[in-house]
């Protein structure tokens, strides 16, 4: 997909507005509140051949912990012990990292607005939305928020659930 500058969403009754519009953002708002757009490493994505191998040598061999494991989407999550970004082991996609936002349709739009482009997205994902952005040199960002919540696991580290925010989620 190529550069979506100036990209113009069909609004309801045919008009016509902005991406920006469209999100509910004015000039400026990458900033947001003047904390910036992207929070926090989430998690850094390595691609693996399967979550078994996976596990076998960042679990078993370099002792991370596993925290989840979600065979349906080929992804298994992992602690660092010195913080809140996750190793996430995923099966198609490749490494690199992903940077948690408030809300991906919004910070894909102040991409935009900033002179980046969208490359993917925003999409649905287990937890809540991701979007795949380009800065304005052409570094990919992934981006994604938690909007629905997150995993629920049983002793296994096995997903059962996805759990709302203030349900008993941090």
């Amino acid at each position: 997909m190529g550069p979506v500058e100036g990209a113009e969403l069909v609004a309801q009754g045919g008009g016509r507005r902005s991406l920006m519009e469209g999100a509910g953002l004015t000039e400026g708002a990458g900033l947001m509140d003047g904390a910036g757009l992207l929070r926090k490493v989430d998690a850094v994505m390595v691609k693996v051949p399967d979550l078994d191998s996976g596990l076998a040598f960042y679990r078993d061999k370099l002792g991370h912990e596993l925290l989840w494991r979600n065979d349906e989407i080929g992804q298994a999550g992992l602690r660092l012990p010195e913080g809140e970004t996750e190793i996430v082991l995923a099966t198609d996609v490749g490494y690199g990292p992903s940077w948690l936002v408030d809300d991906a349709d919004e910070a894909a739009a102040a991409v935009v607005e900033a002179g980046g482009e969208v490359r993917a997205g925003p999409f649905d994902i287990p937890v809540g939305q991701c979007a795949v952005v380009a800065d304005a040199f052409g570094n990919e960002l992934v981006l994604v928020d938690l909007s629905k919540g997150l995993y629920s696991t049983d002793d296994n580290g096995s997903v059962t659930a996805v759990e709302k925010r203030g349900s008993g989620n941090p």
